[in-house]
Protein backbone atom coordinates (compact mmCIF):
# COMPACT_ATOMS: atom_id res chain seq x y z
CA UNK A 1 0.00 0.00 0.00
CA UNK A 2 1.59 3.35 -1.16
CA UNK A 3 2.33 6.19 1.51
CA UNK A 4 -0.38 8.01 2.53
CA UNK A 5 -3.60 5.82 0.97
CA UNK A 6 -4.71 4.88 4.49
CA UNK A 7 -7.50 8.02 4.09
CA UNK A 8 -8.28 6.91 0.83
CA UNK A 9 -8.52 2.95 1.35
CA UNK A 10 -10.91 4.31 3.79
CA UNK A 11 -12.86 6.55 1.97
CA UNK A 12 -13.52 3.71 -0.53
CA UNK A 13 -14.47 1.31 2.45
CA UNK A 14 -17.17 3.34 3.81
CA UNK A 15 -18.55 4.29 -0.02
CA UNK A 16 -18.73 0.75 -0.39
CA UNK A 17 -20.02 -0.44 2.44
CA UNK A 18 -22.68 2.53 3.93
CA UNK A 19 -25.47 1.79 1.28
CA UNK A 20 -25.58 -1.45 2.38
CA UNK A 21 -26.12 -0.23 5.81
CA UNK A 22 -28.51 2.54 5.32
CA UNK A 23 -31.05 -0.29 3.22
CA UNK A 24 -31.83 -1.62 7.22
CA UNK A 25 -32.25 2.10 8.55
CA UNK A 26 -30.74 5.41 8.85
CA UNK A 27 -27.95 6.87 10.22
CA UNK A 28 -28.33 7.19 13.69
CA UNK A 29 -24.91 8.28 15.75
CA UNK A 30 -21.18 8.97 15.01
CA UNK A 31 -19.44 7.74 17.89
CA UNK A 32 -16.01 8.29 19.06
CA UNK A 33 -13.72 5.92 20.99
CA UNK A 34 -10.37 4.40 21.41
CA UNK A 35 -9.03 1.30 21.73
CA UNK A 36 -5.51 0.12 23.54
CA UNK A 37 -2.86 -2.38 22.49
CA UNK A 38 -1.00 -4.29 25.52
CA UNK A 39 2.53 -3.78 24.38
CA UNK A 40 5.66 -4.73 26.62
CA UNK A 41 9.20 -2.42 25.68
CA UNK A 42 9.60 1.21 24.43
CA UNK A 43 10.27 1.24 20.92
CA UNK A 44 7.04 0.34 19.35
CA UNK A 45 5.44 3.71 17.86
CA UNK A 46 3.38 5.37 20.81
CA UNK A 47 3.76 2.66 23.07
CA UNK A 48 3.38 4.21 27.02
CA UNK A 49 1.88 3.94 30.40
CA UNK A 50 -1.59 4.99 29.79
CA UNK A 51 -4.87 3.68 30.64
CA UNK A 52 -6.03 0.76 28.44
CA UNK A 53 -9.62 -0.21 27.69
CA UNK A 54 -8.94 -3.95 26.90
CA UNK A 55 -7.26 -4.70 30.37
CA UNK A 56 -9.26 -1.54 32.33
CA UNK A 57 -6.10 0.22 34.09
CA UNK A 58 -3.39 2.21 33.49
CA UNK A 59 -1.22 -0.36 31.16
CA UNK A 60 2.11 -0.11 28.41
CA UNK A 61 0.35 0.23 25.33
CA UNK A 62 -0.53 2.59 22.53
CA UNK A 63 -3.82 3.51 21.46
CA UNK A 64 -5.23 4.42 18.43
CA UNK A 65 -8.73 7.07 18.31
CA UNK A 66 -11.50 5.86 15.62
CA UNK A 67 -14.54 7.68 14.35
CA UNK A 68 -17.44 5.16 13.41
CA UNK A 69 -20.73 5.78 12.02
CA UNK A 70 -23.56 3.64 13.13
CA UNK A 71 -27.37 2.69 12.24
CA UNK A 72 -29.14 0.57 14.76
CA UNK A 73 -28.19 -2.23 13.05
CA UNK A 74 -24.53 -2.14 12.58
CA UNK A 75 -21.68 0.50 12.88
CA UNK A 76 -18.20 0.97 11.10
CA UNK A 77 -14.80 2.59 11.80
CA UNK A 78 -14.40 5.33 9.30
CA UNK A 79 -11.30 7.25 10.53
CA UNK A 80 -8.57 5.95 12.69
CA UNK A 81 -4.90 7.07 13.90
CA UNK A 82 -2.58 6.65 16.58
CA UNK A 83 -2.70 8.48 19.55
CA UNK A 84 1.06 9.91 19.77
CA UNK A 85 1.93 10.88 23.37
CA UNK A 86 3.89 14.22 23.28
CA UNK A 87 6.77 12.38 24.96
CA UNK A 88 6.95 10.72 21.80
CA UNK A 89 6.43 14.04 19.43
CA UNK A 90 9.66 15.47 20.93
CA UNK A 91 12.27 12.46 20.90
CA UNK A 92 14.01 12.75 17.17
CA UNK A 93 15.88 9.13 17.81
CA UNK A 94 12.64 7.31 17.88
CA UNK A 95 10.62 9.78 15.59
CA UNK A 96 13.31 8.61 12.94
CA UNK A 97 13.54 4.97 13.90
CA UNK A 98 9.24 4.43 13.57
CA UNK A 99 9.41 6.59 10.53
CA UNK A 100 6.80 9.22 11.88
CA UNK A 101 5.94 11.91 9.54
CA UNK A 102 7.47 14.96 9.59
CA UNK A 103 4.08 17.19 9.59
CA UNK A 104 2.58 14.71 12.94
CA UNK A 105 2.79 17.18 16.28
CA UNK A 106 0.78 16.11 19.56
CA UNK A 107 -2.49 16.69 19.94
CA UNK A 108 -4.90 15.34 22.52
CA UNK A 109 -6.97 12.43 21.99
CA UNK A 110 -10.47 15.02 21.88
CA UNK A 111 -8.14 17.16 19.15
CA UNK A 112 -7.76 14.24 16.81
CA UNK A 113 -11.19 13.22 17.16
CA UNK A 114 -12.53 16.77 16.08
CA UNK A 115 -10.08 16.31 13.26
CA UNK A 116 -11.82 12.81 12.40
CA UNK A 117 -15.25 14.46 12.64
CA UNK A 118 -14.45 17.81 10.75
CA UNK A 119 -13.41 15.21 7.76
CA UNK A 120 -16.24 13.53 7.88
CA UNK A 121 -18.57 16.33 7.48
CA UNK A 122 -16.27 17.87 4.48
CA UNK A 123 -16.40 13.97 3.04
CA UNK A 124 -20.42 14.56 3.39
CA UNK A 125 -21.25 11.79 5.42
CA UNK A 126 -24.60 11.64 6.36
CA UNK A 127 -24.51 13.55 10.10
CA UNK A 128 -25.90 12.43 13.29
CA UNK A 129 -25.46 13.42 17.03
CA UNK A 130 -21.90 12.64 18.08
CA UNK A 131 -21.45 10.01 21.03
CA UNK A 132 -18.26 9.79 23.35
CA UNK A 133 -17.29 8.40 26.68
CA UNK A 134 -16.18 10.40 29.69
CA UNK A 135 -12.36 10.59 28.32
CA UNK A 136 -13.60 13.23 25.39
CA UNK A 137 -17.07 14.45 27.01
CA UNK A 138 -14.51 15.68 30.44
CA UNK A 139 -13.17 18.25 27.37
CA UNK A 140 -15.33 21.98 27.45
CA UNK A 141 -13.52 22.34 24.11
CA UNK A 142 -14.20 18.98 22.59
CA UNK A 143 -18.02 19.76 23.32
CA UNK A 144 -17.95 23.31 22.10
CA UNK A 145 -16.29 22.21 18.86
CA UNK A 146 -18.72 19.38 18.09
CA UNK A 147 -21.42 22.20 18.43
CA UNK A 148 -19.85 24.81 16.29
CA UNK A 149 -20.24 22.33 14.14
CA UNK A 150 -23.68 22.20 14.01
CA UNK A 151 -24.24 18.62 16.24
CA UNK A 152 -25.34 17.30 18.58
CA UNK A 153 -23.64 15.57 21.32
CA UNK A 154 -24.39 12.49 24.03
CA UNK A 155 -21.01 12.65 26.37
CA UNK A 156 -19.97 10.69 29.27
CA UNK A 157 -18.70 13.53 31.80
CA UNK A 158 -16.69 12.52 35.31
CA UNK A 159 -18.36 12.62 38.65
CA UNK A 160 -17.15 16.04 39.54
CA UNK A 161 -18.52 18.12 36.48
CA UNK A 162 -19.35 21.38 37.80
CA UNK A 163 -23.09 22.74 36.65
CA UNK A 164 -25.81 25.07 37.80
CA UNK A 165 -28.79 24.13 39.48
CA UNK A 166 -31.81 23.72 36.93
CA UNK A 167 -33.11 27.31 36.48
CA UNK A 168 -29.55 28.88 37.74
CA UNK A 169 -26.91 30.61 36.21
CA UNK A 170 -24.06 32.84 36.78
CA UNK A 171 -24.45 36.01 37.91
CA UNK A 172 -23.97 38.94 35.57
CA UNK A 173 -20.82 41.25 35.48
CA UNK A 174 -20.46 44.02 38.17
CA UNK A 175 -21.99 46.98 37.43
CA UNK A 176 -19.74 49.65 36.51
CA UNK A 177 -19.48 52.26 38.99
CA UNK A 178 -17.32 55.06 37.39
CA UNK A 179 -14.07 53.95 38.64
CA UNK A 180 -11.61 51.72 37.83
CA UNK A 181 -11.52 48.74 34.24
CA UNK A 182 -15.78 47.80 33.50
CA UNK A 183 -15.40 43.92 33.46
CA UNK A 184 -17.54 41.81 31.29
CA UNK A 185 -16.72 38.89 33.21
CA UNK A 186 -19.52 36.59 34.61
CA UNK A 187 -19.36 36.10 38.25
CA UNK A 188 -20.52 33.73 41.41
CA UNK A 189 -20.41 34.48 45.14
CA UNK A 190 -20.49 31.71 48.13
CA UNK A 191 -24.45 31.84 48.20
CA UNK A 192 -24.35 31.25 44.31
CA UNK A 193 -22.01 28.88 42.33
CA UNK A 194 -22.09 26.15 40.81
CA UNK A 195 -22.27 22.16 42.12
CA UNK A 196 -21.01 18.52 41.30
CA UNK A 197 -23.30 16.35 38.82
CA UNK A 198 -23.11 14.12 41.41
CA UNK A 199 -24.59 16.70 44.42
CA UNK A 200 -27.10 17.46 41.67
CA UNK A 201 -27.71 13.69 41.31
CA UNK A 202 -28.05 13.59 45.31
CA UNK A 203 -30.49 16.72 45.13
CA UNK A 204 -33.17 15.42 43.15
CA UNK A 205 -36.39 13.74 44.25
CA UNK A 206 -36.95 9.86 44.29
CA UNK A 207 -39.95 10.91 41.55
CA UNK A 208 -37.26 12.34 39.27
CA UNK A 209 -36.09 8.84 38.48
CA UNK A 210 -37.70 6.34 35.76
CA UNK A 211 -36.89 3.20 35.24
CA UNK A 212 -36.20 3.08 31.01
CA UNK A 213 -35.61 -0.22 29.11
CA UNK A 214 -33.04 0.23 26.56
CA UNK A 215 -32.39 -2.72 24.41
CA UNK A 216 -33.18 -6.55 24.57
CA UNK A 217 -29.54 -8.30 25.66
CA UNK A 218 -28.21 -12.05 24.77
CA UNK A 219 -29.00 -12.95 28.05
CA UNK A 220 -31.74 -10.44 29.50
CA UNK A 221 -33.53 -6.79 29.13
CA UNK A 222 -31.22 -3.88 29.75
CA UNK A 223 -32.86 -1.98 31.83
CA UNK A 224 -31.91 0.95 34.52
CA UNK A 225 -33.02 3.50 36.42
CA UNK A 226 -32.56 7.46 35.24
CA UNK A 227 -33.05 10.85 35.39
CA UNK A 228 -32.89 13.75 33.31
CA UNK A 229 -32.43 17.78 33.96
CA UNK A 230 -32.06 20.77 31.92
CA UNK A 231 -28.72 22.37 33.49
CA UNK A 232 -26.19 24.68 32.44
CA UNK A 233 -22.16 23.25 32.62
CA UNK A 234 -20.07 25.75 34.91
CA UNK A 235 -16.78 24.80 33.73
CA UNK A 236 -14.42 28.37 33.76
CA UNK A 237 -17.72 30.12 33.10
CA UNK A 238 -16.08 32.78 35.25
CA UNK A 239 -13.57 33.61 32.34
CA UNK A 240 -16.61 34.44 30.08
CA UNK A 241 -18.99 37.19 29.34
CA UNK A 242 -22.21 34.57 28.66
CA UNK A 243 -23.15 31.61 30.58
CA UNK A 244 -22.72 28.22 28.09
CA UNK A 245 -26.15 27.09 26.85
CA UNK A 246 -28.54 25.31 29.11
CA UNK A 247 -28.24 21.56 27.77
CA UNK A 248 -29.11 17.55 28.89
CA UNK A 249 -27.90 15.65 31.91
CA UNK A 250 -28.84 12.48 31.96
CA UNK A 251 -28.03 10.68 35.11
CA UNK A 252 -28.07 6.46 35.56
CA UNK A 253 -28.69 5.17 39.33
CA UNK A 254 -29.50 1.57 39.23
CA UNK A 255 -31.85 0.23 42.19
CA UNK A 256 -29.01 -2.10 43.64
CA UNK A 257 -26.38 0.83 43.87
CA UNK A 258 -25.78 3.30 46.80
CA UNK A 259 -24.91 6.28 44.35
CA UNK A 260 -25.36 7.42 40.73
CA UNK A 261 -22.86 5.33 38.44
CA UNK A 262 -22.99 7.47 35.34
CA UNK A 263 -23.19 10.61 34.15
CA UNK A 264 -23.77 12.14 30.87
CA UNK A 265 -24.20 15.61 29.05
CA UNK A 266 -26.38 16.36 26.20
CA UNK A 267 -27.72 19.12 23.59
CA UNK A 268 -30.18 16.73 22.12
CA UNK A 269 -33.64 19.00 21.89
CA UNK A 270 -35.32 20.19 24.45
CA UNK A 271 -38.21 18.10 23.66
CA UNK A 272 -36.81 14.96 23.76
CA UNK A 273 -38.06 12.24 25.82
CA UNK A 274 -36.15 10.50 28.47
CA UNK A 275 -35.84 7.28 26.59
CA UNK A 276 -34.44 8.82 23.53
CA UNK A 277 -31.77 10.25 26.02
CA UNK A 278 -30.89 6.97 27.38
CA UNK A 279 -31.03 5.16 23.89
CA UNK A 280 -28.17 7.81 22.83
CA UNK A 281 -26.56 7.11 25.77
CA UNK A 282 -26.26 3.62 25.68
CA UNK A 283 -25.47 3.31 22.11
CA UNK A 284 -21.87 3.25 22.15
CA UNK A 285 -22.42 -0.48 22.83
CA UNK A 286 -21.86 -1.38 19.35
CA UNK A 287 -18.55 0.13 19.28
CA UNK A 288 -17.32 -2.68 21.36
CA UNK A 289 -18.79 -5.45 19.93
CA UNK A 290 -16.70 -3.68 16.70
CA UNK A 291 -13.53 -4.22 18.06
CA UNK A 292 -14.32 -7.25 19.99
CA UNK A 293 -14.60 -8.86 15.89
CA UNK A 294 -11.65 -6.53 14.78
CA UNK A 295 -9.29 -7.79 17.48
CA UNK A 296 -10.58 -11.48 18.15
CA UNK A 297 -11.53 -12.22 14.41
CA UNK A 298 -9.46 -10.01 11.91
CA UNK A 299 -6.39 -9.50 14.25
CA UNK A 300 -6.40 -5.71 14.91
CA UNK A 301 -4.83 -6.64 17.64
CA UNK A 302 -1.96 -9.28 16.42
CA UNK A 303 0.31 -6.29 14.40
CA UNK A 304 3.73 -6.98 15.63
CA UNK A 305 5.50 -4.54 14.26
CA UNK A 306 7.40 -0.57 15.34
CA UNK A 307 6.66 1.39 12.64
CA UNK A 308 3.78 4.08 12.11
CA UNK A 309 2.93 3.53 8.59
CA UNK A 310 2.79 -0.51 9.24
CA UNK A 311 0.00 -0.07 12.23
CA UNK A 312 -1.62 2.42 10.23
CA UNK A 313 -1.45 -0.01 7.24
CA UNK A 314 -2.89 -3.33 9.31
CA UNK A 315 -5.40 -1.64 11.02
CA UNK A 316 -7.03 -0.17 7.41
CA UNK A 317 -6.51 -3.55 6.22
CA UNK A 318 -8.47 -4.91 9.37
CA UNK A 319 -11.12 -2.53 8.89
CA UNK A 320 -11.02 -2.97 5.36
CA UNK A 321 -11.67 -6.60 5.74
CA UNK A 322 -14.47 -6.02 9.08
CA UNK A 323 -16.58 -3.57 6.53
CA UNK A 324 -16.51 -6.33 3.58
CA UNK A 325 -18.39 -8.56 6.32
CA UNK A 326 -20.71 -5.52 7.78
CA UNK A 327 -21.80 -5.12 4.14
CA UNK A 328 -22.49 -8.73 3.68
CA UNK A 329 -24.23 -9.20 6.95
CA UNK A 330 -26.71 -5.78 5.59
CA UNK A 331 -27.77 -8.12 2.66
CA UNK A 332 -29.73 -9.91 5.01
CA UNK A 333 -33.07 -8.97 6.67
CA UNK A 334 -33.10 -8.07 10.87
CA UNK A 335 -34.71 -11.81 11.70
CA UNK A 336 -32.23 -13.68 9.54
CA UNK A 337 -29.15 -11.78 10.69
CA UNK A 338 -30.76 -12.52 14.79
CA UNK A 339 -30.64 -16.04 13.50
CA UNK A 340 -27.31 -16.71 12.23
CA UNK A 341 -25.12 -19.29 13.13
CA UNK A 342 -22.11 -17.88 15.19
CA UNK A 343 -18.61 -19.20 15.50
CA UNK A 344 -17.03 -19.82 19.30
CA UNK A 345 -15.23 -16.55 19.94
CA UNK A 346 -11.89 -16.55 22.96
CA UNK A 347 -13.06 -15.77 26.27
CA UNK A 348 -12.90 -11.91 26.62
CA UNK A 349 -11.33 -9.39 29.13
CA UNK A 350 -13.79 -7.67 30.85
CA UNK A 351 -14.08 -3.58 29.41
CA UNK A 352 -14.71 -1.04 31.83
CA UNK A 353 -15.99 1.97 30.24
CA UNK A 354 -14.67 5.31 31.27
CA UNK A 355 -16.43 7.84 33.45
CA UNK A 356 -17.25 5.24 35.66
CA UNK A 357 -17.01 5.79 39.64
CA UNK A 358 -13.92 4.26 39.60
CA UNK A 359 -12.20 5.90 36.96
CA UNK A 360 -10.59 9.65 37.09
CA UNK A 361 -9.88 11.45 34.05
CA UNK A 362 -9.32 15.33 32.75
CA UNK A 363 -11.35 17.84 33.04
Amino acid sequence: MPPGSDEDLLDQVHHYVLPAMQKQGPVVAWMVNDTGFVKKGTHSVGVTRQYCGQVGKVENCRTGVSLSVSTAAASLPIAWRLYLPELWTKDRKRRKATRIPDDIVFKTKPEIALQQIRAALDRQIPSAPVLADAAYGNHTKFRKGISDLGLLYVVGVQVSTPVWKPGQAPLPKRKWKGIGRPTSLLRRVRRHHPISVHELAMSLSSSAWRTVVWREGTRKTLRSRFAAVRTRPAYRDYWSGRPHPEEWLLIEWPSSETKPTKYWLSTLPIDSKLSDLVHWAKHSWIIERDYQELKQELGLGHYEGRGWRGFHHHATLCISAYGFLVAERSRFSRSARAGRVHLPSPETLPFRARGGPDWHGTA
